[in-house]
């Protein structure tokens, strides 16, 4: 069995209503996009860069209305979420999709994984600034109230972030079911404090014509390049339409979308926009001043809880891509926890968890308002979906087998719409848009040295070690004893012998009377079917070459899965197995496979990545560590 015919088995979801469908897409998927409204509208006149004009205001609300209607109803749920991975969406199931779509090109595919991987790094870094401005955003409506509340609202903001930290061990199963019920009262909302100004100032609706905006592109370029990014920020979160498809489904997502989700943003733009035109003052804080003074302190309220749930979602997410990344061996292995004993999908990564809080709290004491933190935001969600627009011309190219033309017919203008927002969001980087883009760099320069280091370890063990089937004839030339019992020998490479065994049999000098050499390999799939999950090869003299495949989003658990060759190989008895692991401590040398300082950051990660056994769910009193060096 080879990667590419590994049999895909469906992730079935649920049998919940599609209203219970939808319901729980508008309470994960749209946190973030739906808190947009809070900061986006007010920066496009923030600090003087567009003039207070009614003709501008006009363009501004056109090109908000726009830039939803093209970059999310077209590109994403027209467009991306077809390219669909087994069902899953999100950028490590398109990086996977798209990779083994062009598989027999290896010098593409190693360039796409390399750009797929900083796209996962983009997400994390956006992880950081998410909950930091989304938040800040919603207790800064306690200024607009009182400006008393001036010196509290970063001990608040703060706080609150620490505290949805801190519950995350918890997991999220007793208070999942209130999101989806907040966040729809959230964009009730956001449409009904929008309609008032609307009727008051009726001539906004002109903004629908996308010709204001285009007028105002071809008239002030300049300053309608500025202002893309400010109009980009309404577009964050758009990614969780696709990245979250594999828990709810296209049709519940499309519908949440198109039913709720758009005409409540749609309405709420259009209302702070007749605000502005009406009020030019209003300007400074348009979302806030929608609502009348007597509702002001619960909305802010609400719009916090909003913010707390769409930080949730993409805090979910980022435990998510870890473990997908792991699995993918683009990270090294972090303790994983299940927080709920009826969704599998419900973790907790501690090191994500502690390291994302950690850059939370500095963005927010970095930046002070979220004012000064809209000019770093964008810019990796930006490039986030030029790289998503990249791969998904991959899918549609050669995993679909659209002729080039139609490809880039499909892919290619909102490609050039993705670079337009990029190149205006690029002009920030001065102002503090390079701190994500660093945040990036730093986990993708992470990501890369341990799947190179993991490649060197690899090539290590096949260029020192003995073909299995050639030792095991050596040794059974001449038998030592065997004893009662099997013994499972993890292998990092299919068909060699383990340094376990060596060291085993150096010490004990007897086998087992059952051997199991086990090689575990993660596939660029979601998941894979349980008739598939194993593979048996039998060596003789009661030894067996097994290897165990999982995709990207299965939960990985040697034991339970051995339970599927004990009609290969007899009854494995738990009490009576088992498991022998190799514990690899690298050895840097000058002149090696990589440059000596990342030669020594990975041995870093390799000494502190959580154990092998704890990662596959090994029984521990029945694990034996034999260690071993390597040099890379």
């Amino acid at each position: 069995m080879n990667q590419a015919t590994v049999t895909m088995g469906l992730h079935q979801p649920s049998k919940s209503g599609l209203g219970m469908l939808m319901l729980g897409a508008v309470g994960v998927v749209f946190g973030d996009i739906g808190t947009s409204p809070l900061y986006a509208f007010r920066e496009v006149f923030a600090e003087g860069r567009v003039p207070l004009s009614p003709a501008n205001v006009l363009s501004a609300t056109s090109m908000f209305l726009w830039a939803l209607i093209i970059v999310v109803a077209f590109k994403y749920v027209g467009l991306v979420m077809r390219a669909d991975n087994d069902g899953e969406g999100g950028m490590m199931a398109l990086l996977a999709l798209a990779s083994r779509s062009v598989g027999e090109q290896p010098r593409l595919r190693a360039g796409m994984l390399a750009v797929g991987a900083f796209g996962v790094a983009l997400f994390f870094g956006d992880g950081v600034i998410t909950p930091a401005i989304s938040v800040l955003s919603a207790v800064e409506g306690l200024e607009v109230a009182t400006p008393a509340a001036k010196p509290y609202v970063m001990p608040i903001a703060i706080t609150v972030l620490a505290l949805l930290f801190l519950v995350q061990r918890r997991g999220t199963a007793s208070i999942g079911r209130f999101f989806g019920p907040v966040m729809v009262l959230w964009f009730v909302i956001l449409g009904a404090i929008g309609v008032p100004q609307i009727l008051r100032a009726p001539q906004v609706l002109a903004a629908i014509s996308p010709l204001h905006a285009l007028h105002f592109m071809a008239s002030h370029p300049h300053i309608a390049f500025i202002t893309l990014g400010a109009v980009f920020l309404c577009l964050t979160g758009a990614e969780a339409l696709y990245a979250d498809m594999g828990h709810f489904g296209k049709r519940p997502i499309r519908l949440a979308w198109f039913v709720l989700v758009m005409p409540a943003l749609l309405l709420n733009y259009l209302g702070q926009g007749a605000l502005v035109l009406s009020q030019p003052k209003a300007a400074e804080n348009p979302f806030y001043l929608l609502a009348p003074p007597w509702a002001l302190v619960g909305l802010v309220v609400l719009a916090t809880a909003a913010t707390v749930i769409a930080s949730q979602a993409l805090i979910s997410g980022a435990f998510s891509a870890a473990k997908q990344s792991m699995q993918l061996n683009f990270l090294p292995r972090m303790r994983i926890e299940h927080t709920s004993s009826e969704e599998i999908g419900q973790i907790y990564v501690g090191a994500v968890n502690w390291l994302l809080l950690a850059g939370v709290v500095l963005t927010v004491v970095l930046f002070r308002n979220s004012s000064a933190m809209a000019a770093a935001y964008g810019i990796s969600v930006s490039l986030l979906m030029v790289i998503t627009t990249c791969l998904t011309y991959f899918v549609v190219r050669h995993g679909w087998h659209y002729p080039m033309p139609l490809a880039v017919a499909a892919t290619g203008a909102f490609l050039l719409v993705d670079l337009v927002f990029f190149a205006s969001n690029a002009l920030k980087i001065t102002d503090g848009g390079w701190f994500p883009l660093l945040m990036a760099a730093v986990v993708f320069m992470v990501m890369a040295t341990w799947r190179r280091g993991r490649e060197l370890i690899g090539e290590s063990n096949r260029l020192h070690s003995i073909a299995l089937p050639d030792f095991l004839e050596a040794v059974f030339a001449h038998p030592p004893p065997r004893v009662a019992g099997t013994a499972v020998f993890l292998n990092s490479v299919a068909g060699i012998t383990p340094s376990a065994l060596l060291h085993s049999l150096k010490h004990y000098k007897v086998l087992h009377e059952r051997n199991l050499f086990v090689n575990v390999r993660s596939h660029e799939v979601p998941w894979v079917a349980q008739q598939q999950r194993c593979e048996v090869t039998a060596l003789g003299h009661d030894c067996w070459q097994v290897t165990i495949h999982y995709g990207f989003k299965d939960h990985f658990d040697l034991p339970l899965a051995l339970q599927g060759v004990q009609g290969a190989v007899g009854e494995l008895e738990p009490m009576a197995t088992s498991y022998f692991l190799s514990r690899e401590v690298v050895v840097p040398r000058p002149g090696g496979g990589m440059a000596q300082w990342r030669e020594q950051l990975f041995t870093r990660l390799q000494l502190n990545a959580s154990a092998m056994a704890e990662f596959l769910c090994l029984p521990s009193n029945a694990v034996v560590e034999l260690g071993s060096k390597i040099e890379i």
